[in-house]
């Protein structure tokens, strides 16, 4: 027997946690920004995505107007620092509401490292950087989705197999519902099957 849900009924903050619930598990944005004064911030975001390839384009959503939103719009410019399972811990003290004046990197005692093509710091600690300036924000609802054109990127050598990085070696760290974390887990290799024409005769 099912459950039914009409998200109007339920309500904004109950459907909320059933939908992150279901859209499981969720890659996460450690997104380093800075302000027009210079002031650094860095949260992890679990709505992330690819955007475009060609352009390369990821995308991170903003519920409400968040720090990391208010930045990219008042500087063009944010870091995406990738987020693995050694890392929960300062990932998670990042997750916390501080103000704006407050540096998450300062307050979890995060090292920084200088990016090449931006202005926001990288995370010294992250095997994979992507260095990004803003190409597009979107409105939608309660959300900001900010959009991302990548224009420099960086990974620890010891992380790539066969020229990529390696998701078995780099241990991605991810989002399930309510307080949840997901780790990688078991990784299964399934060729994509080719379309063939079926035979005339």
């Amino acid at each position: 027997m099912r459950v039914e849900y009409d998200p109007e009924a339920v309500g904004r903050d109950a459907f909320y946690r059933f939908l992150t619930s279901v859209v499981v598990p969720r890659p996460i944005a450690w997104v380093s920004t800075i302000t027009p004064d210079g002031n650094t911030n860095l949260a992890p975001h679990s709505f992330f995505s690819i955007a475009s390839t060609d352009p390369p384009v990821v995308q991170f959503t903003s519920i409400g107007r968040k720090d990391s939103l208010r930045n990219v719009e008042d500087t063009g410019e944010f870091v995406v620092n990738f987020s693995s399972e050694p890392l929960l811990a300062l990932i998670n003290a990042t997750a916390i509401d501080f103000p704006r004046a407050v540096s998450e990197f300062d307050t979890a005692g995060i090292e920084r490292e200088e990016s090449r093509c931006v202005r926001p710091p990288r995370v010294a600690a992250s095997h994979v950087v992507l260095e990004c300036r803003s190409h597009t924000t979107l409105r939608m609802g309660n959300s900001t989705l900010v959009f991302g054109r990548v224009v420099h990127a960086a990974a620890d050598e010891d992380y790539l197999a066969d020229d990529r990085p390696s998701s078995t070696l780099l241990r991605p760290l991810t989002k399930l519902g309510g307080d949840e974390w997901g780790t990688l887990g078991e990784v299964i290799h399934l060729s994509r099957i080719p379309y063939e024409e079926p035979d005339s005769d």
